[in-house]
């Protein structure tokens, strides 16, 4: 298995280490990347590209290998786009209106790597410097043995991806590939979309000129380690011998240019490259596309893909290396010590001498040792480690001219030297991949490697919550020498997964045959209490078979994240522990959002607000530019309940915002929230989720009114930007839906509280409109909407061409005591037609009654209400002396719905002409007042 081997979950699991980690590497500007669905016709986003705006859409490899689907694994990059958006789009709407189209795979923005050139300022310079005495390193990876065997020829190229290359240098100029068939003329003579590539490309400024840039002379040292001229009498031998280098440059040079590290590594695969090298990245920013690129190059185009693990010193995911497909090299000082700043990872492939490794430089100004031309220097840091991987690599391709890339891979793991019993290494044992690169018996003795290639966990999710069960079907492939006795043993390494099941008898492999589990899968359990908040687990398969063969692999899971998804039924929901819905970030990165049937995402952002007046609102919405307020924290992360007759799925959990300190400007609205969630499995009530909210005044003060509800910006398939709200009084429910050619019917129901409050909104009003989102989401817009009723619910916003909509559907209760606790209740709704949207809403607010009278107040002796559910009638008996004089029948929204004046001890009540429901009698009487809750069936 390749890295982790579940690349779905990478960027939540990156996500978890975030407190170790950066933000994220930088993005392109106004740049964007799109990949079409199997299938999708560019022509069906010209109304989302219209609506953002959109400029400059092109296809991205106009000139990649078209998809061979006889080849396991490969990916079409013919379907990959770029776009030009506005300055200040935000990512998530634009993400929101392209997905919705139903024809967008993913949209991602394009990061930009930064180079991972460490110089090893000490020793550089110095006469001391074991770098700059010799090339110490050759001799510890055996390099001069390999090239008694073999020495490499100009046929085997490295791409060197990386910052432009002095072309010039002695020890250089001898050994760059150049591309014949496009010789300097102005003409694209061999018809590759590229005119006069002779001499590489430079990919980040689109011109041919790769050389030599003094502001990132990166390129040239790197170059210098894979392939600096052997046997010429000058300088220094690259480890690759005779071997060839394509300059690639990545960084711009000019204010038109961008980085284009994945280009580069398109182009080289096109172009020939047997190896790739990206001595490049940074941790974090987990990307389908670039994921995408590496896949094409290593599989669509057989290309080993070498990678610096970066200078960290830190255990995390380092991309491009963390990718699938590539090999992720760290680096070793003089003595196999892991370097000072060198990343370690259960993720690393293998390690090589990353310590005053003497190269060619190139360089113009003062540091200089000698002539530009001929000048040398010693460098350290994990982006010269790579370029002796990627040499070896070649090496190997030309003592196996058979293997795959994939081989080739496995040939340089299993024949690395282990260094994790080196002294000094012991806090790095299993984190510094298979040991360091040991070039001569990578080119003489053909190893044996089982891996796991594949692996589909039971059920899928991007995270695991406390007491989940689950299995674990894995795949592995034999990619050397044939090996006998096969056994798979999964085990965990953490205290909060148990492994019930591990054992998987794989039995005798022979070169590149399969095997997997799947009949009789890995069983696992991740514990019930006790498991830390965003806790990444590790669990190692150990291969073993005959002869004492034996490898390790990872794989990690994340668990008891800060949300939870209810998925029993057709419709999916993220419900975070601070109250959003769908996903708690507006990049749609912290959890699994909302979706239909398994369809593409409805919701682009959804939540909780709460409000008193224009200046007291709560929530964790969206507020100007690309900021939400944070509002809410959680004091108890939503956990799950035993399921039971009542829901299949059952939540709770606890939030609150600040309480308003005593004197002070009040900002927040000082309320204390349990809420709980529920969803269901079969019909009628696989099509909604029920939110509840117990709103608790922690002020001392009445508040007078306190507003609740839910904003919910529905992205729903089909048009983007072609949306109406709309509501359904008798319901109180509001909904959204494509008028033209609808696919998925959305909504939000009121359940439980006081008079109902929806607003619909168009999300590009023009100015002077109440609530416009174009300049951001006041406090005080937030108020109006939440707090106006149902003026603005008949005005449909989008009609009668559609619109991008939103919609609050809430409740504005009157007033809530201090110390007192009132419930707001909703369902979140979504249907194929508005008639089964309706039948949902009626099946939601009979769900709802029956979770009720579990939290119904003790009996009062002698009154009774029954039958209970009932179908019409209704037999109401009061206690003795009670001295009846009306009977009262409420709505769920406290709305009275039948008046009768009545006296006696008992009382009968027909039903019929109410709607299914939950209802509240109400007995009114000289000894009081009684109520007892009610389902209409």
């Amino acid at each position: 298995m390749d890295k982790t081997l579940r690349i779905c979950w990478l960027l939540l699991l990156l996500w978890a280490q975030a407190a170790r980690a950066a933000d994220g590497p930088p993005t392109i500007p106004g740049r964007l990347v799109v990949k079409l669905r199997p299938g999708g016709a560019p022509a069906a986003l010209a109304g989302a590209l219209r609506q953002l705006g959109a400029t400059d859409w092109q296809q991205k490899f106009p000139h990649a290998l078209p998809q061979d689907l006889e080849k396991p694994g490969a990916v079409d990059l013919l379907a990959v786009y770029q776009l030009a958006v506005p300055p200040g789009l935000a990512l998530a709407r634009a993400r929101a209106v392209l997905l919705g189209t139903g024809v967008v795979e993913y949209v991602e923005p394009l990061y930009v790597r930064q180079p991972l050139y460490q110089p090893n300022d000490p020793l550089a310079d110095s006469a001391l410097a074991v770098g700059a005495q010799g090339q110490y390193y050759l001799k510890t990876i055996r390099a001069y043995r390999a090239w008694d065997v073999v020495r490499g020829d100009s046929t085997l190229v490295i791409g060197i991806t990386d910052g432009g290359v002095r072309l010039t240098h002695e020890d250089l100029r001898h050994q760059v590939k150049h591309n014949y068939a496009d010789p300097v003329n102005g003409v694209d003579d061999d018809h590759d979309g590229y005119v006069d590539n002779f001499t590489g490309w430079d990919l980040a400024d689109n011109d041919n000129d790769a050389g030599f840039d003094p502001a990132i002379d990166h390129g040239s040292l790197v170059a210098g380690v894979a392939t600096a001229q052997a046997d010429n009498g000058r300088g220094i031998a690259g480890a690759g011998f005779n071997c060839r280098f394509l300059p690639l440059n990545i960084y711009p040079n000019t204010p038109n240019g961008a980085f284009a590290g994945y280009e580069a590594i398109v182009y080289a695969a096109d172009h020939g490259c047997q190896v790739i090298n990206m001595s490049w990245g940074g941790a974090g920013g987990y990307s389908r596309f670039e994921q995408d690129v590496c896949t094409y190059a290593a599989v669509n185009r057989d290309a080993v893909l070498v990678a610096a693990a970066g200078n960290t010193n830190a255990d995390l995911l380092f991309y491009p290396a963390s990718y699938d497909h590539v090999l992720s090299v760290s680096g070793v000082d003089y003595a196999d010590r892991k370097s000072p700043n060198a990343t370690y990872s259960r993720r690393l492939d293998l390690v090589a001498p990353g310590i005053d490794i003497l190269t060619t430089y190139g360089y113009l100004g003062t540091n200089s040792s000698g002539p530009p031309d001929a000048d040398y220097i010693a460098v350290g840091g994990t982006s010269f480690a790579a370029p002796l991987v990627g040499a070896a690599a070649l090496l190997v391709r030309q003592r196996f001219p058979a293997y795959t890339a994939a081989q080739v891979a496995a040939q340089l793991r299993q024949t690395a030297d282990p260094v994790d019993a080196v002294p000094g290494n012991a806090p790095y044992a299993g984190r510094l991949g298979s040991g360091r690169l040991n070039v001569y018996r990578a080119v003489v003795a053909p190893a044996r490697e089982v891996r796991v290639t594949a692996a589909a966990f039971d059920p899928v999710r991007r995270a695991y919550a406390p007491g989940t069960a689950l299995r674990l079907a894995a795949t592995v492939q034999n990619l050397l020498l044939p090996v006998a006795d096969v056994t798979v043993t999964l085990s965990s390494l953490s205290p909060y997964v148990a492994v019930t099941q591990g054992s998987f008898a794989v039995g005798s492999l022979a070169t590149l045959a399969t095997a997997d589990n799947a009949a009789a899968p890995f069983a696992l359990a991740v514990a019930a209490t006790g498991v830390p908040l965003n806790t990444l687990a590790t669990l190692r398969y150990r291969i073993s078979g005959a002869g004492g063969y034996q490898t390790d692999q990872y794989v990690d899971l994340l668990l008891n994240p800060d949300y939870v998804t209810l998925d029993a039924g057709d419709l999916h929901l993220s419900v975070t522990s601070r109250g959003k819905l769908g996903y708690d970030d507006l990049a749609a990165t912290l959890g699994e959002g909302a979706s239909y049937q398994d369809d593409v995402p409805l919701l682009s952002e959804g939540g909780l607000l709460l409000a008193t007046s224009p200046t007291r609102v709560a929530d964790r919405l969206r507020s100007t530019g690309a900021n939400t307020r944070q509002s809410f924290f959680s004091t108890a992360q939503l956990a799950a309940r035993p399921a039971g007759p009542r829901a299949d799925q059952q939540f709770q959990g606890t939030f609150q915002d600040t309480v308003p300190a005593a004197g002070a400007a009040a900002r927040s609205v000082g309320v204390r929230v349990r809420q709980r969630a529920y969803a269901w499995a079969t019909a009628p009530r696989q099509n909604f989720v029920v939110l509840e909210y117990t709103l608790r005044n922690l002020t001392a003060d009445t508040l007078k009114p306190l507003c609740a509800g839910l904003f919910m910006d529905w992205d729903l398939p089909g048009a983007p930007g072609r949306n109406v709200a709309a509501y359904d009084t008798a319901r109180a429910l509001g909904y959204c839906y494509d008028p033209v050619a609808s696919r998925v019917f959305a909504g939000v129901q009121l359940l439980r509280g006081g008079a109902p409050a929806v607003y619909s909104l168009d999300n590009n009003a023009p100015a002077g409109s109440p609530v416009r989102l174009a300049d951001g989401f006041s406090p005080a817009e937030k108020y109006l909407t939440v707090s106006s009723g149902t003026a603005r619910a008949q005005r449909t916003a989008g009609l009668p061409t559609g619109a991008d909509v939103s919609q609050v559907v809430g409740t504005r209760l009157a007033h809530l005591a201090p110390g007192d606790s009132v419930v707001a209740a909703f369902a979140v709704l979504a249907a194929r037609t508005l008639p089964e949207l309706q039948a949902a809403a009626d099946a939601a607010r009979l769900a709802y009654a029956t979770l009720l009278p579990a939290r119904a107040t003790a009996a009062k002796l002698g009154f009774a209400v029954y039958p209970n559910p009932t179908t019409g009638p209704l037999r109401v008996e009061l206690p003795t002396g009670f001295g009846l004089t009306e009977i009262q029948m409420l709505n769920a929204l406290g709305q009275t719905v039948l008046r009768r004046p009545s006296h006696g001890a008992s009382t009968d009540l027909d039903l019929t002409d109410l709607a299914p429901g939950f209802y509240t009698v109400r007995a009114l009487g000289v000894g009081g007042v009684l109520a007892r809750g009610v389902v209409r069936r």
